[in-house]
């Protein structure tokens, strides 16, 4: 198996990589020799405003016997900051030249210098005259200190006190920092890494953590375990290991439209980080045998062969599919209640089902003659092929279908006079009755229920609900059946979803509407027992 390049990975390489290579240049090559220094005292002998008790120091005396103008004191430290000793061959000056590092000073000359706290007292014989390379004098108009080439062990060092005087003319209160000039070859000076690294005298402080390189390194090590930390905290939950990602298209009955819908939003919550996709348009659904027509068609334009499935179509349908579709598979879900929907002008609530028949049949004209408002009735239907109407018949009807439309189009409804007319979808079906006086129409019962001016009719006193359909005689519902083109693949999201809807996921996201197949005695039939 490959390693995956994603944003975790490269981090935590990067948390190995950096602090080894940190730790390379720290101690393998800028470590490897470093010659340092500090400035560990710069400050003026005399204040004639805040030292009033120091007359001696103002009458410093240089060699000749000149009194010395604004005198300070400079207290230099040159140490071997490096784990390999620092040797004569390491100061790059030429042999004749005694002397391996030279410190200059801005606006200042140098009256007198000595040696002092050496690490160890051999040190001391560097700064003879008969060795050479130690005084001081001038260059370029600024004071020199001239240090030999001492060698100095691992961790060695030496100071040198030495005491200035000002050369500007006027009070200076500060003055600029002494210039270190000295290289250090750093043992061999050759190879690749020489043509990159060179080894200067460089800056230490009195409690050295790490060269500059070497900040920068650990900053960049900080950084990155910042970063995953983020990255860990920020990053959502892996997902549930029966997730699967990827766009899933849906097909099929507007009755059970709002049940898919809500479980297509909880799949895709509880699956987001697998990279769901389901998209969901107003002309998603439109039908169940529209829906199944579209998912045969699916299958046939992607080539699929006998005996594979698609993985990402699926339809539902109210009840067994009608037509010949021979490659699609069925699988019920659930089954729940649907509703005869009234408008409220029609001034009933409840009908027998002999009343309700002879309504469809057209042998029942006004609302009148039922109990009801002085209203003609407007038969407003769903296509044939619709699982709703389907279950109308079969349930409720005696399997007559409904009267013949008198209009093609259901605005074209006379108000004074009895009508019927058909339309596509639920949610057509439902506005078109609440709108037309005396309309009546049929639904699944949690669409009917957010429609307003619409009222569901109880059949028999019966109310349209799971406990009328289970414990009494409410007789119109229907089993909701979900349709793959051949037997969904293993790993699919459409298998995937057609399992969340059948489990304790789609006992929350279904519960609300419908009675799930795996609750009852017989699964593979899904009825009321």
């Amino acid at each position: 198996m490959g390693l995956e390049w994603d944003l975790d990975t490269i981090i935590a390489i990067l948390s190995i990589v950096v602090p080894l290579a940190a730790f390379g240049w720290e101690f393998g090559v800028v470590g490897r020799k470093r010659l340092g220094y500090r400035v560990q005292m710069d400050t003026l002998a005399t204040d004639t405003a805040h030292a009033p008790y120091a007359g001696v120091l103002r009458e410093l005396d240089d060699d000749h016997g000149s009194t010395l103008t604004d005198p300070s004191f400079v207290l230099l430290r040159i140490e071997n900051a490096g784990w390999q000793p620092i040797v004569e061959g390491d100061y790059l000056t030429s042999e004749s030249d005694k002397t391996g590092i030279r410190v200059t000073f801005q606006h200042r000359r140098v009256a007198g210098a000595v040696v002092t706290e050496p690490s160890q007292p051999e040190l001391r014989d560097f700064f003879t005259e008969d060795v050479g390379g130690f005084g001081y004098g001038e260059e370029n108009g600024a004071g020199l200190i001239r240090l030999p080439k001492v060698k100095l062990n691992r961790r060695a060092h030496y100071k040198v006190l030495a005491v200035l005087e000002s050369t500007s003319g006027d009070q200076r209160q500060d003055f600029p920092d002494p210039v270190f000039r000295a290289d250090v070859s750093g043992g061999n000076g050759r190879g690749l890494l020489s043509r990159f690294v060179k080894f200067k005298m460089a800056r230490t402080e009195s409690h050295r953590f790490a060269s500059r390189p070497g900040w920068v390194f650990v900053t960049l090590l900080a950084l990155g375990v910042l970063i995953q930390a983020g990255t860990l905290t920020l990053s959502p939950e892996p997902p549930p290991k029966d997730c699967v990602g990827g766009t899933l298209h849906l097909h099929g009955s507007t009755a059970f439209e709002p049940a898919v819908r809500k479980a297509a939003e909880a799949y895709r919550a509880r699956c987001a980080a697998a990279g769901v996709r389901i998209p969901v348009t107003d002309d998603t659904f439109r039908g169940s045998t529209e829906g199944l027509t579209d998912l045969d068609r699916a299958g046939k334009d992607a080539g699929i062969e006998p005996g594979d499935g698609l993985s990402d179509h699926l339809a539902f349908s109210d009840g067994k599919a009608l037509g010949n579709h021979p490659r699609l598979l069925s699988r019920p879900l659930a089954y729940l209640p649907y509703t005869l929907v009234v408008n409220e002008d029609a001034g009933v609530e409840n009908l027998r089902a002999e009343e309700v028949r002879a309504i469809y049949a057209g042998k029942v004209k006004r609302w009148s003659e039922v109990g009801g408002s002085d209203l003609p009735i407007h038969l407003v239907s769903r296509h044939r092929g619709s699982g709703t109407r389907t279950a109308l018949v079969e349930r409720v009807l005696g399997r007559r279908e409904p009267v013949a439309p008198t209009v093609s189009d259901c605005t074209a409804l006379t108000p004074a006079a009895w009508g019927a007319c058909e339309v596509g979808t639920t949610g057509t079906l439902l506005d078109m009755t609440a709108a037309v006086p005396g309309a009546l129409g049929h639904s699944e019962v949690s669409s009917a229920e957010r429609q307003d001016g619409v009222v569901l009719l109880r059949i028999d006193d019966q109310e349209p609900t799971l406990t009328g359909v289970e414990e009494g005689d409410y007789p119109y519902w229907q089993t909701e059946y979900a349709y793959s083109y051949g037997r969904a693949p293993d790993g699919s999201i459409a298998q995937a979803f057609l399992g969340f809807l059948t489990v304790e996921a789609g006992r929350e996201t279904l519960g609300p509407y419908a009675r799930l197949c795996s609750e009852v005695d017989k699964p593979g039939l899904c009825e009321p027992s």
